[in-house]
């Protein structure tokens, strides 16, 4: 079993339902989803970094990445119709528990100069997004072999309905969020 499983039935469940004087262990939220999703500039002069990104972002989540095509050309970012713009993965159940005690234990503390996620990235149903500037941050990957160094935006999903309630559900799971002020 996942470690953050295990806290979470053994401390978060209990601690949740004290904070929010909840009768039942079943009101309180869950983590449904997390969506890392890298955007790819320079996949369209080299297919090799495709392949490269492609295969870091496998490495650092454990699995393999869709590559996302875009929908419609724009002349600004001089994109056509169908290539591809981007890599993305949805992590679910034990995956996903797994690779957030990586980002929380093991990558969030090698950011240089980090002084916490921002309290802001909440949208109204309380799901939290924030980016990381380059993927070299996780051991998995090699900095040896990497092509390109490219960021990525990882969204954390959750059903607790509210920034409130989901902001102290994520501060439970041991998130590092910038002390306001």
């Amino acid at each position: 079993m996942a470690r953050l499983i295990e806290k979470y039935r053994k401390n978060i469940v209990p601690e949740y339902m004290k904070l929010f004087n909840l009768s039942n262990p079943n009101q309180v939220p869950k983590l449904e989803k997390i969506v890392v999703n890298a955007g790819i500039n320079l996949a369209k002069q080299d297919a090799k970094i495709l392949e490269n990104i492609k295969e870091g972002i496998a490495k650092i989540t454990g699995q393999k990445p869709v590559i996302r095509k875009a929908k419609k050309a724009v002349a600004g970012f001089k994109i056509r119709k169908g290539m591809p713009c981007g890599c993305m993965v949805t992590l679910r159940r034990k995956m996903m528990y797994e690779f957030l005690d990586r980002l929380i234990s093991i990558a969030i503390p090698r950011v240089k100069d980090f002084r916490g996620l921002s309290i802001k990235s909440f949208d109204e149903r309380g799901n939290y997004s924030f980016g990381l500037t380059e993927q070299t941050i996780f051991p998995e990957i090699d900095a040896d072999k990497i092509m390109c160094v490219h960021g990525m935006h990882i969204t954390i999903v959750t059903n607790a309905g509210s920034k409130e309630r989901s902001f102290e559900l994520l501060k439970l799971f041991g998130i590092p969020f910038r002390r306001p002020g």
